[in-house]
């Protein structure tokens, strides 16, 4: 691996400074003020925060995960962990199963830090912790573990986007990819969706706090993502994501070369399946045609949207 290639928490982990962030970060558990929900959990003492979550992660599963953007899963796969719970819990969520339940195993941050070593051991090409926001302490006391056992692969922070600021400069150093999404520009919209109409405003500052820590997205000569920022965007029925308004914030405000992957999956699961006539806005998938309006709408911004999901 050369110099330029070895990730930062390696040269925290040296230092002691990767153990006190991992330190910092749990005391954020304490009245949990982890994210932006505030809500005050002991989880310390294993109350279970608006998450859904105590003092322990809970997996939902694990391994090589090929369903992610080409720069991420490579040849070898990107080395996913889903974690249960979450702290956004969107009405139409395409991981319901795990993100409104509690699925899998409450581990240890000595088992977290096995499977990160599993997977490199598997030859993915990079760590990548789904929906991390409510279990970063977690994942911190797993990761200097991780390290200490011989983990050098980048660190993939695959997030809602519903992130604080404060939480995140932890992890600068430490992260080497963020994976956000950028949901909703609208805060109506994503009152009626997530039940946080400050999701748009939450989102604009943590995603700026990522551009400023890590700069826009870098391949290696195989194409495989090393550092940086990618951006996603999931289209929804009749518009209601604000696309353009999305895309042209984060050509103007961060870079024109941004890179965002305008994700054309969306169906209706949880709530906006079981409750069609409530949420009857969202009741369908999205169309072709206005998967290609979104992604022109993202052109017209500046950027050069990716061609994947």
């Amino acid at each position: 691996m050369r110099q330029d290639q070895v990730p930062g928490y390696l040269t925290l982990m040296q230092s002691g400074e990767l153990a006190e962030r991992a330190r910092r970060a749990a005391a954020l558990l304490d009245g949990c003020r982890l994210c932006p929900c505030g809500c005050g959990a002991s989880r310390l003492a294993d109350e279970h925060g608006a998450c859904g979550v105590g003092r322990f992660a809970v997996v939902a599963g694990y391994g090589p995960h090929f369903g992610e953007e080409s720069c991420l899963r490579g040849h070898c796969g990107s080395g996913t962990i889903f974690l249960s719970g979450c702290n956004l819990q969107c009405v139409f969520c395409q991981n319901w199963d795990i993100s409104h339940r509690l699925v899998g195993d409450s581990v240890t941050p000595g088992v977290l830090a096995g499977m990160m070593l599993e997977l490199q051991d598997h030859g993915c090409h990079n760590i990548n912790w789904v929906t991390p926001t409510h279990v970063l302490p977690q994942l911190l006391e797993a990761l200097v573990l991780a390290a200490e056992g011989g983990l050098r692969l980048p660190i993939v922070y695959n997030s809602s986007g519903y992130d604080r600021v404060e939480t995140l400069r932890l992890l600068e150093g430490i992260v080497d990819i963020y994976l956000p999404d950028f949901k909703f520009w609208d805060p109506g919209v994503a009152a009626q969706l997530t039940r946080v109409p400050d999701y748009p405003e939450v989102a604009r500052r943590a995603v700026a706090e990522m551009h400023r820590q890590v700069g826009d997205l870098v391949v290696d000569d195989r194409g495989v993502a090393r550092r940086g920022l990618l951006v996603r965007h999931l289209v929804m029925p009749r518009g209601l994501a604000g696309t353009g308004a999305v895309a042209a914030w984060l050509a103007n405000e961060l870079s024109p070369h941004m890179r965002i992957n305008i994700m054309g999956q969306y169906h209706p699961e949880g709530l906006a399946a079981l409750d069609r006539s409530r949420f009857a806005e969202i009741a369908r998938p999205v169309t072709a045609s206005e998967i290609r309006q979104a992604r022109a709408q993202a052109q017209n911004a500046g950027l050069a949207p990716l061609q994947e999901g």
